[in-house]
């Protein structure tokens, strides 16, 4: 995803254009932010600039407040080479609405996660519950957000089709949303700058930046939840997104010609068979955040829930065939419950698709957990809120001061 420096020529921060000053200083920043901590021997490899220019541009990066130095650890080999990090208190506040709750966080550069707040409704929140909850949880964190250097926006993972271009929601089926405004009067009540984005997409962009596809460039990834399963997919190290920007709807893939009414009209969806509501029903509870869903089938499986299990790996492992004989991925990450499932009994889904998938193809594909877990969606999400800033540092720090 990093790219290269595709033989734009660096130019010494505070001299040349404005606009390769730009490149460069972004060049960086992204690099700190996506990779974590490097040298400055590291920088100037990836980058292709020369040494003094690195320097010039971690100290200027520095000056602004978005990167800091340390000392060279000690026992490493070679000329000593300052550590230049992402600056994680320069944060974005993200929010995640459901059908059964409204999670808000802050999140740092580098996919830091600071705080998570997960506020349970009883009902699915419509667009002015989720402002009001919003603003409610980041008055409560209120220590928090005073501990950070900068609050650079707002990034929003809405389980629905999102126009990232305004922030509309065009359809969320499950919280009952239909061309409803969302970016525009969370922005008002924050006072601060809003985006959203489709909530797989933005899963799929965070595991491919910071977890388990970080080494893949072409991936599939679905993400489930109580609102149903969404998908991303990862082609050559870019976003699948489809004509207007709506592709991923991987939930509504046939999996059973005789299966349940899905709400899109169609019988046997991926999403109605592959089901969080159903596994909650055999587990008994009534709703289950990530980390309570795991701990809850860590334990002795009753048949009833083996058998359930089973049944929806083996659903999934229709989709998975046809994913992976359509887009041919190195990489298949599953993500919220569906990495609960898969937890369960990998070899049996990975056999599946192994054994079904054309030419061999699913032999040669890797299943795996999503890394993130519970902090998924909230690291996709800021990355939204983080990309005006990574596109132009000097620019994004004088829109945030000026604000």
């Amino acid at each position: 995803m990093d790219g290269s420096n595709g033989g734009t020529p660096p130019v010494p921060a505070g001299g040349g254009s404005d606009s390769l000053r730009t490149a460069n200083l972004s060049r960086v920043l992204t690099l700190l932010h996506r990779r974590g901590p490097l040298s400055r021997a590291e920088l100037t490899r990836l980058t292709g600039f020369n040494r003094s220019t690195v320097g010039a541009l971690a100290a200027e990066l520095a000056a602004m407040g978005l990167a800091y130095e340390t000392d060279s650890p000690a026992g490493r080999v070679g000329r000593p080479s300052p550590l230049v990090h992402p600056n994680s208190q320069v944060s974005a506040v993200v929010v995640h609405p459901d059908v059964d709750a409204v999670t808000v966080g802050l999140v740092g550069l580098g996919g830091r996660v600071h705080r998570r707040v997960r506020h349970d409704t009883a009902t699915a929140p419509s667009v002015a519950e989720t402002v009001t909850i919003t603003r409610a949880v980041l008055a409560g964190m209120s220590t928090d957000l005073a501990a950070m250097d900068r609050v650079v926006g707002v990034g929003v993972a809405v389980p629905g089709l999102t126009r990232t271009s305004d922030g509309l929601v065009l359809l969320a089926p499950h919280l009952g949303w239909q061309q409803e405004p969302l970016a525009a009067p969370l922005a008002e009540a924050l006072d601060l700058p809003v985006a959203a984005g489709n909530d797989a997409t933005l899963g799929s962009l965070a595991e491919s930046l910071f977890g388990a596809a970080a080494d893949a460039g072409n991936t599939v990834y679905l993400n489930g939840s109580a609102s149903g399963i969404g998908g991303g997919i990862m082609a050559a190290g870019s976003p699948l997104r489809g004509a207007d920007g709506y592709a991923g709807e991987l939930g509504h893939t046939l999996v059973r010609t005789d299966g349940a009414r899905c709400h899109c009209g169609r019988r046997g969806c991926l999403e109605t068979e592959v089901s969080l509501a159903r596994l909650l029903e055999v587990l008994g509870l009534q709703r289950a955040d990530q980390d309570a869903l795991d701990a809850a089938v860590a334990g002795p499986r009753t048949p009833a829930l083996q058998t359930e299990v089973e049944r929806q790996l083996d659903y999934l492992a229709v989709a998975l065939t046809n994913f992976v004989n359509i887009f041919n991925p190195e990489t298949v990450v599953l993500g919220g419950f569906l990495g609960t499932l898969f937890s369960c009994a990998p070899e049996r889904l990975a056999d599946a698709v192994a054994a079904e998938a054309i030419a061999g193809l699913g032999k040669r594909v890797s299943l795996r957990r999503a890394e993130l877990r519970s902090e998924l969606l909230l690291v996709g999400a800021a990355e939204l809120a983080f990309a005006p800033l990574l596109a132009a540092p000097s620019h994004g720090i004088a829109a945030t001061e000026a604000s």
